[in-house]
């Protein structure tokens, strides 16, 4: 018990009031002035800088514009550093007006960073208020790379408290809302990167992923995002609250407005040395594709059957791909809830106490309920639970998640990593190997959405995302189409989903207040997954530039984003 638990509150007045003064040094936004910087890509503000046509301090005062301007609307960002950003700005200018050269391919280029990756002089909390006020004294060594190629750091963004979550608050920064709606969350864990980009508010972003982090924002946000390989992008200086968890590896990675963005960040990042040899020496491989390649597909992972807007989502790209020539084929995912099992078991090995550590006096967010209660159960009590949930109410599926979250010795531990590793191998041998795929086309979630508050009882819909964590599968997420409350009913098909947990698919689809909204969602982005083989990132960025040209223009991209299309 922290006898002066209302202490954190003193510290969230004063972070919010230091953010709020250093937001005071932001232009108003005017279109007029600001956005022609803001309807190009990241590659074409480069490009113009290169012929003379814009500099580099001009490009960075829009987006400060803009962020202060996507800030008031949604409260994504944490730290503001406008001021030192400006500074490196005028620094680029110089040097290009005395040499010629351009610093590197992202010259220019404002980048935001979400709140875990440490930038010198500024905190990083990720909404602990037990590590406020503690600047760091150096660069995250991915930042120190994306300044080293002529990026231009000014922001970071929020995160969900612990990063254990697809919902974006925290008792520090308070919580973010999704940059089309006021009634949704953007996401998590990168959530403040999703909204922030999706309203053009940065050029660019960087954030990370163990279950979703990467993909779930991007979907929800309708931007561009790829979870690469583990050793791709560097981890140096990214904080965690497990530091030293090994089980299931984190990986940091780009998030964009575009996919030529996607892949200028890529080119210029894979390969690149770091100090202590940690990053796989593989540079950007260019890909050349057959014309006709086989992905597989499915609107229902077995575990909880995608909304109407996700599956239409995925059969849209399916219909676009094969009108290209390629071939689609529909595929199961095997033991549909295994991999859930096994990411649930080994995160809660230590009863999550390593996680909870760092919270302090602050209050636990509500999304963390579900996510974090097992370990706290008496063992007859979640007996009992799981009993319950497998005989009463008919959901075995359910039941094995709640069993394995439990603490757990280390000889069960390594147990349960074996078991990992065994479902990837029948992964490759029932999907890759089974239907000889180039690729899956898959829903990111089962909801386009999430109300706030919901990822209090509905944490385990992420395992839509976490199922490719586990088998260490590189995927990209790509914007296809938004919520249409006339195309996107629910019908009888979704009365009562064969399979899958009855618990999830009942609230999402069931009862007279279903999670799945269709009026309240109208207009929000639904994005879908583009995965490949291990090793193959670069396939990856091949496959979803197919994607996205089968699928044509559909509004998304920079400049998309206008304040009419916000619902308050």
């Amino acid at each position: 018990m922290w006898p002066f638990s209302s202490s954190y509150k003193t510290i969230v007045q004063a972070k919010r009031a230091e953010r709020e003064a250093a937001l005071q040094s932001a232009p108003r936004f005017d279109a007029t002035v600001h956005g022609e910087y803001l309807s190009v890509t990241a590659s074409e503000i480069v490009r113009r800088i290169k012929l003379g046509q814009w500099m580099a301090i001009d490009v960075l005062e829009a987006y400060i514009a803009r962020a202060a301007l996507a800030h008031s609307i949604t409260n994504c960002l944490t730290e503001v550093f406008f001021e030192t950003a400006r500074k490196e700005a005028r620094a680029l200018d110089e040097e290009f007006a005395r040499t010629g050269h351009l610093k590197g391919p992202l010259h220019g280029v404002p980048v935001s960073f979400k709140d875990q990756f440490e930038i010198a002089g500024v905190d990083a909390t990720i909404g602990f208020t037990q590590w406020a006020n503690k600047p760091c004294s150096t660069d995250a060594f991915l930042v120190s790379e994306y300044r080293d190629l002529g990026a231009i750091p000014f922001v970071k963004t929020n995160v969900p408290q612990t990063m254990l979550a697809f919902e974006c608050s925290n008792p520090l920064w308070g919580v973010s809302l999704n940059p089309w709606s006021a009634h949704y969350t953007c996401g998590g864990s990168s959530g403040g990167e999703g909204a922030l980009l999706a309203m053009d508010g940065a050029a660019m972003g960087v954030g990370s992923d163990i279950g979703g982090s990467l993909r779930i924002p991007a979907s929800y946000c309708g931007i561009y995002s790829l979870k690469p390989g583990v050793g791709r992008f560097s981890t140096l200086g990214a904080r965690s609250p497990t530091k030293g968890f090994e089980s299931i590896k984190t990986v940091t990675g780009p998030m964009t407005r575009s996919l030529d963005d996607l892949e200028l960040v890529c080119q210029s990042i894979f390969g690149r040395p770091d100090p202590y040899c940690e990053l796989t020496p593989l540079p950007f491989r260019e890909q050349k594709l057959p014309s006709k390649l086989r992905f597989g597909y499915y609107t229902n992972d077995g575990f909880v059957k995608a909304s109407p807007a996700n599956k239409r989502a995925v059969l849209e790209t399916v219909a676009a791909l094969r009108a290209k020539g390629h071939e689609c084929v529909e595929i199961e995912v095997p033991l549909p809830s295994k991999a859930m099992e096994i990411f649930i078991s080994l995160t809660a090995a230590d009863g999550y106490k390593t996680l909870l550590s760092h919270l302090g006096p602050d209050p636990q967010e509500s999304a963390l309920f579900l996510v974090t209660l097992g370990p706290k159960l008496f063992s007859f009590v979640r007996s009992v639970a799981c009993w319950a949930l497998s005989s009463v109410i008919g959901d075995t599926m359910f039941s094995n998640i709640v069993g394995e979250a439990r603490v757990k010795p280390v000889r069960e531990l390594y147990t349960v990593v074996a078991q990992r590793d065994e479902y990837k191998r029948l992964f490759y041998r029932e999907v890759w190997q089974k239907h000889e795929l180039d690729g899956i086309v898959a829903p990111v979630q089962a909801l386009p959405g999430l109300p706030h508050g919901g990822c209090a009882n509905l944490a385990p819909l992420a395992a839509a995302t976490i199922l490719y964590n586990m088998v260490e599968s590189p995927a990209g997420s790509v914007p296809v189409t938004r919520v249409d409350a006339t195309l996107d009913k629910l019908t009888e098909e979704w009365d009562s989903p064969i399979g899958g947990s009855k618990l999830l698919q009942d609230a999402l689809y069931s009862g007279k207040a279903p999670v799945y909204d269709v009026e309240k969602m109208n207009g929000l982005p639904v994005g879908i997954q583009i995965v490949g083989k291990t090793w193959e990132d670069e396939k990856v960025l091949a496959m979803m530039r197919v994607v996205d040209e089968a699928l044509g223009p559909r509004g998304f991209g920079p400049g998309m984003w206008t304040r009419d299309k916000f619902v308050r």
